[in-house]
């Protein structure tokens, strides 16, 4: 089960303002990047549940972030019912991510009191996704939508919170107009741990990007 509450695991996102997300099959690879995020401070990572026997590389990364990563929290990300989200969650998965709204997997989750990001793309899916508690809306894919759709949604509705994911970018400029614009926190993928880190297994490289994205939130949010 969960370690982290889902309001634990919404304040650390929230705390971060970015979640690492990437798959890859290799279970010893996937805990050296893994580490390289954690030693650059991530705190979060999203485990995309995208080849087969996936499950099990998350299952190895999980029991190694318990024993080695103290604070590191694991989630999953592109969990498409709810049979895949019970299964993550038998594994120790303290966030599910979907690039869909279903409401087979919010009632999965909430029975079990883990956060769950759905992925929205209009004001009444956000409505809906919040009503089944929802914390933090994934939009998705955001470079269809734009930083502009974000500070729409939260006039009237102030209290939204949304993690933008596909299109964001780890620079000053892609930053601050998706922070500016009211995202809470972002969601990067290939941008952050490329084909390139992976293939060359440039693990200090990733270590250090992962530490420069991080200070360029800090120094937007100031």
């Amino acid at each position: 089960m969960a370690k982290y509450s889902r309001i634990e695991v919404a304040q650390t996102m929230k705390d971060n303002g970015m979640v690492p997300l990437f798959f890859h099959s290799d279970i010893e690879l996937s805990k050296k990047v893994l580490k390289a995020c954690y030693d650059g401070g991530s705190r979060l990572m999203e485990f995309t549940s995208r080849g087969d026997f996936a499950h099990e590389v998350f299952g190895a990364l999980n029991k190694y972030a318990l024993a080695e990563l103290p604070g590191m929290i694991l989630g999953v990300g592109s969990v498409t019912d709810a049979a895949a989200a019970s299964l993550y969650m038998s594994l120790g998965a303290n966030f599910i991510v979907t690039p869909v709204f279903r409401e087979d997997i919010a009632i999965a989750c909430n029975r079990r009191k883990v956060l769950w990001s759905p992925g929205c793309g209009t004001l009444t899916e956000i409505a809906k996704a919040e009503e089944l508690g929802c914390e933090i809306v994934k939009l998705f894919p955001a470079d269809i939508y734009g930083p502009e759709f974000i500070k729409a949604i939260k006039g009237p509705c102030p209290w939204t919170n949304i993690m933008p994911t596909g299109g964001v970018y780890p620079t000053v400029e892609s930053l601050s107009s998706w922070l500016n614009a009211g995202a809470t926190c972002v969601g990067l993928g290939s941008q952050l741990i490329s084909k390139d880190i992976l293939d060359n297994k440039d693990f200090d490289g990733l270590t250090t990007k992962v530490k420069q994205v991080l200070d360029i939130i800090k120094d937007i949010r100031k």
